[in-house]
C-alpha cells in the first residue's frame, strides 16, 4: 500500500526534475541566441546600421534594443570578434555546452593553438573559477603559464550617497568631455586620482610625482599605493621614463652618503617650461582640452635613444599619453611636424576600423607582456600594417607573424 507521504515525495522529485530540465535547456537555447546575437551585433557595427536608422552612436542603438549598457555592448561585440578566430569555443557556445559568460572570460586568452586547451580545462568549472584561471595571463597563453601580476584587474567598490553619486557621474562626463576621446572607467579614474594628488606648480618640474620602484634586472616597476607595493604594466614605466625624476641608490657603507641629495630630473626645467609654453599649456592631440597634470612625451623613445629635445618633446596629458604607450594610438614625425594615428593606421579623428583597432591593440599587449620592448614592438607592427594579407587577419595571426621577426625579449628597460 503505498502512502500519501510516498505520493508527495515522487510528485516533489517530478517536480524539480521538470524545473531542471526546463532550466537545463533555457541555457543551451540561451547560449545559442548568445552566439547567434553576437554576429548579428558584429554585423550591424560594421554596415553602421545605426547610421542608417538615424541613432548618434552605435551604443545607443543597441541600449534601444537589448537595454544593454556600454560596457555589455562592447563585451558582446570583443567577444563574438574573438570567436571569428576561435571555432571550438564559438562551437561549444553554440551547442550550449559552455554559457556566454564562461566563454567570454576564454576568449580573453585562447587563440588557435590554444584553444583547445582552455576547453579542456575549463570542462566542469564555475565561471569565477574561471575568472581566476584567466586573471594575470595574456593572450596566447597556455593555462599553465605563470600570470603576470602587472596584468591583473583590481575592483574599487563604493556605497554612496545620492548626492555623490550625481557629483561622481558629472565629474567623469566633463573628464570626458575635456579629453575629447573615448576615456573608459580606468582611464576616467587615473585621471581624476592625478588631479586630485595635483603636482608642481612650477611648469619646469615632472608632473609625474607617483613613486615607482624598478628592478635593476628585469624592469619589473611596483607602484607606490598606501603602504603597498602594486606591479604595474610596462606602459607605467614607459609614461614615468618620459617625464621622470630618479632617487639615487642609497649606499649602505655611510650613513651621511646622500644626506642633501635631490632627485635628479631627466628633463631639464628650463626645456620643460618652453615645450609647455609652445604647446600653449594644454595636450597636443587635437581636440583634447586638458591642460591641467600635463606630462611630456618622447617622440622618439628614451628606451630607443631618444633625446631631451624640443622637436622630441609633446605636452599631453595622462589620458593620452598612456594611450600612446599603450599602441591605442601612434605619434609620427617631430614636434613641428606632427602626426597621431589610431592604432588602425587612420589619423586621428577619422572614422575608425573598431574591430582592426582591437586586433592590433591586444597584439601590442600582448607583445610588451612578454617582455618586448615598445619600439621594436612598434615597429614590427608598422612592417605588418603594410601586409595586404593580414588586413582583416586575426590577432592570433599578428601574434604569430610578429614572434617571428621578435627574436628575443627585452631583458630590461632604462632604469
Amino acid at each position: 500500500m503505498v502512502g500519501m507521504n510516498d505520493v508527495n515525495v515522487a510528485a516533489t522529485a517530478a517536480d524539480w526534475l521538470m524545473a531542471h530540465e526546463a532550466l537545463s535547456r533555457l541555457a543551451r537555447q540561451r547560449a545559442a541566441a548568445d552566439a547567434e546575437e553576437g554576429r548579428w551585433l558584429l554585423a550591424a557595427q560594421r554596415a553602421a546600421a545605426h547610421v542608417h536608422l538615424g541613432f548618434g552612436s552605435f551604443v545607443e542603438y543597441v541600449e534601444r534594443l537589448f537595454g544593454y549598457k556600454p560596457r555589455s555592448t562592447h563585451e558582446k561585440l570583443r567577444v563574438a570578434a574573438a570567436l571569428e578566430s576561435l571555432p571550438a569555443l564559438a562551437r561549444v557556445l553554440e551547442d550550449g555546452r559552455l554559457n556566454w559568460s564562461a566563454v567570454r572570460e576564454l576568449t580573453r586568452v585562447a587563440v588557435a593553438e590554444t584553444e583547445q586547451a582552455w576547453l579542456e580545462i575549463a570542462e566542469g568549472k564555475a565561471v569565477r573559477e574561471l575568472e581566476e584561471l584567466v586573471a594575470g595571463k595574456q593572450l596566447g597563453d597556455t593555462p599553465s603559464a605563470a600570470p603576470d601580476p602587472a596584468a591583473l584587474r583590481h575592483v574599487l567598490r563604493f556605497e554612496v550617497t545620492a548626492e555623490t553619486f550625481a557629483l561622481m557621474r558629472e565629474a567623469m562626463a566633463e573628464l570626458r568631455r575635456r579629453s575629447d576621446a573615448a576615456l573608459s572607467d580606468d582611464a576616467a579614474l587615473l585621471e581624476m586620482a592625478r588631479h586630485v594628488l595635483v603636482g608642481p606648480g612650477d611648469d619646469g618640474r615632472s608632473s609625474y610625482q607617483i613613486a615607482l620602484s624598478v628592478c635593476p634586472a628585469c624592469s619589473t616597476a611596483r607602484q607606490a599605493a598606501n603602504g603597498q607595493l602594486v606591479t604595474v604594466g610596462p606602459e607605467a614605466l614607459e609614461k614615468a621614463l618620459c617625464d621622470a625624476q630618479h632617487l639615487p641608490p642609497l649606499e649602505h657603507d655611510s650613513a651621511s652618503a646622500h644626506v642633501g641629495t635631490r632627485a635628479q630630473q631627466d628633463i631639464p626645467p628650463a626645456l620643460r617650461r618652453a615645450v609647455i609654453h609652445r604647446d600653449h599649456r594644454r595636450c597636443r592631440v587635437p581636440g583634447c582640452k586638458n591642460a591641467i597634470f600635463l606630462d611630456m612625451h618622447h617622440l622618439r623613445l628614451r628606451t630607443e635613444g631618444g633625446e631631451h629635445s624640443a622637436a622630441n618633446l609633446i605636452t599631453v596629458c595622462s589620458a593620452h599619453h598612456d594611450a600612446l604607450h599603450a599602441g591605442r594610438l601612434r605619434a609620427e614625425g617631430n614636434a613641428d611636424a606632427l602626426r597621431l594615428l589610431h592604432a588602425d593606421g587612420r589619423a586621428y579623428g577619422q572614422p575608425q576600423q573598431p574591430r582592426v583597432i582591437e586586433v592590433k591593440t591586444k597584439v601590442f599587449s600582448g607583445l610588451r607582456g612578454l617582455g618586448f620592448r615598445e619600439g621594436e614592438v612598434r615597429t614590427v607592427m608598422a612592417e605588418l600594417g603594410q601586409r595586404a594579407e593580414l588586413r582583416d587577419a586575426s590577432a592570433e595571426q599578428w601574434l604569430r607573424e610578429a614572434l617571428r621577426r621578435l627574436h628575443r625579449p627585452a631583458t630590461h628597460a632604462r632604469p
